[in-house]
């Protein structure tokens, strides 16, 4: 596969990515004890399960940059997000995993415990972002699913699972939606290709995110449009 990028490609998904983690920072810094207890619209996760999720996607890439490199890249961005992560055992798989880090017997309890999960979220994209700014962005990495990814590309997965999640947290919270523009940019471009958006639609970048993820539901007006332009990667609405 092609793995080259030009620098400014690059260099606006790093940005998105410093700047919807930044902005789920100053969400969680604001979190009570009864705040992590919610439901969210991702069951049987509550707030403090879907945090640590997201808290461990943020992180993955720094410690997958101190593995061996593979060869050569087989997936993308698109690819990753293909049916096989989605099986009803991958899927219990990833539920569970949240759960058991969301509960870690060291973790402070009462209110402690909303100071810890907003410091554990920072400490972890922070740790990649570290990481990416010393690498190329064609540096080949394995994903925990055994997929070879340029670090670019599965970058861009990261923006995905934190500008996503961000809009289901937003949600169990009662806040409203904060996703960034700069990620709502890179999250869209991967749905669509980076085609602009038929005409008769009207949505802007953040309501095409939450569209086409099943997080805002389409009229059939807007099924009928869709269907007949379609974009390339319209099966990526897992909630996971």
């Amino acid at each position: 596969m092609d793995t080259a990028y030009p620098d400014g490609e690059t260099a606006a998904v790093r940005a998105a990515f410093r700047a919807e983690c930044a902005t789920l920072d100053t969400l969680l810094a604001t979190l009570t004890e009864s705040d992590l207890a919610r439901p969210t619209p991702c069951p049987p996760w509550v707030v403090r399960d879907l945090i640590a999720h997201v808290r461990t996607g943020a992180g993955r890439l720094a410690d997958m940059i101190d593995g061996v490199a593979p060869p050569r890249a087989e997936v993308d961005a698109a690819g990753y997000f293909g049916p096989a992560k989605f099986t009803p055992q991958v899927d219990a798989d990833r539920v569970e995993s949240a759960r058991r880090a969301a509960r870690d017997p060291a973790a402070p309890a009462g209110s402690a415990e909303a100071v810890a999960v907003a410091a554990a979220f920072a400490a972890a994209w922070r740790a990649t972002d570290a990481a990416v700014r010393t690498q190329p962005a064609d540096r080949v990495v394995r994903t925990r699913h055994g997929d070879p990814m340029t670090v670019h590309e599965f970058l861009v997965t990261r923006v995905v699972e934190v500008g996503v999640h961000g809009l289901d947290l937003a949600v169990a919270l009662r806040r409203d939606p904060w996703l960034t523009p700069a990620a709502a940019r890179v999250i869209a471009d991967l749905f669509t290709g980076g085609r602009p958006v038929p005409d008769g639609l009207g949505w802007d970048r953040p309501t095409l995110v939450r569209k086409i993820t099943g997080r805002a539901p389409l009229t059939p007006a807007e099924q009928r449009i869709i269907t007949a332009h379609p974009w390339p990667h319209l099966s990526l609405t897992a909630r996971r």
